[in-house]
């Protein structure tokens, strides 16, 4: 099991690498924008990136089911093996010409999220990780800081306003305040700071399962956390929030968990 599980990571490793490559492609060009019906942007490299993915693991692991942001389920719904993709996270980023975006490919096995990759192309990084594999930033391993107390934490986030829609206005402000270092380096790249050790904890109040299953194994691997903000570990909970583990029940307690 744990040979096939590498197996999957390498394998996960090489397309995330290569749908970079396509984003890239069209990254800092004119683009055309199309509105889907939740009213988030989607481009032709979305719809490129996840396209390839799709067909590179049809042909490797025809078996195995895929969900994608952009074409949904696909597959035998009751497979072992899940494939989950976002494309480009962050495509408003992308949009814009900023390099804060990633391509993500989680893996799970009877649900659970066992592996995961995020490339981040226009950074030129790529962290990624499988249970009981360790975690993996442009090949050499990392960590989740050492940092005990949110006094001493850089906290980032997706948003740095409009939390009170989600009912997380006052929580928020909470955190904020007992922050040492807050910034919005937000999507999927604060969550691998968090992993990589050079923040504490990422906070995103909207989280969809492709957000999400690739940071869970990384986050696990690297010896800190993936949760909602309940502290439920889990990719379903339509939130999240990664931490280097040391100030989780701090941050809990300032949201009021």
């Amino acid at each position: 099991m744990a040979d096939e599980l590498r197996a999957l990571l390498d394998f996960a490793h090489q397309i995330a690498w290569q749908a970079g490559k396509i984003t890239l492609r069209h990254f800092q060009s004119e683009l055309a924008v199309d509105q889907k019906a939740d009213e988030s942007p989607v481009t032709v490299a979305d719809r490129e990136a996840e396209a390839f993915l799709r067909a590179a693991i049809a042909a490797r692991y025809p078996g195995h089911a895929v969900l994608g942001e952009e074409e949904g389920l696909s597959g035998d719904s009751s497979a072992t093996y899940r494939w989950v993709l976002d494309p480009i996270d962050g495509t408003r980023s992308f949009i814009r010409g900023v390099p804060l975006y990633g391509v993500m490919v989680g893996l799970l096995r009877e649900g659970e999220p066992v592996a995961g990759v995020v490339n981040m192309p226009a950074l030129g990084e790529i962290v990624y990780a499988a249970r009981g594999h360790g975690c993996w930033w442009n090949g050499r391993p990392c960590r989740a800081s050492a940092v005990t107390t949110l006094r001493e934490s850089l906290v980032v986030a997706t948003v740095a306003t409009g939390y009170e829609q989600y009912g997380k206005g006052d929580a928020f402000a909470r955190v904020l305040a007992e922050a040492g270092i807050f910034r919005t380096w937000g999507d999927c790249y604060g969550h691998l700071l968090v992993a990589t050790g050079r923040a504490e904890a990422a906070l995103d109040p909207v989280m969809n399962v492709w957000d999400a299953a690739a940071l869970f194994p990384i986050l696990a691997e690297a010896g800190g956390t993936y949760t909602d903000w309940r502290g439920t570990p889990t990719i379903e909970g339509g939130e999240g929030l990664s931490t280097n583990g040391h100030v989780l029940s701090r941050l809990l307690t300032l949201i009021g968990a």
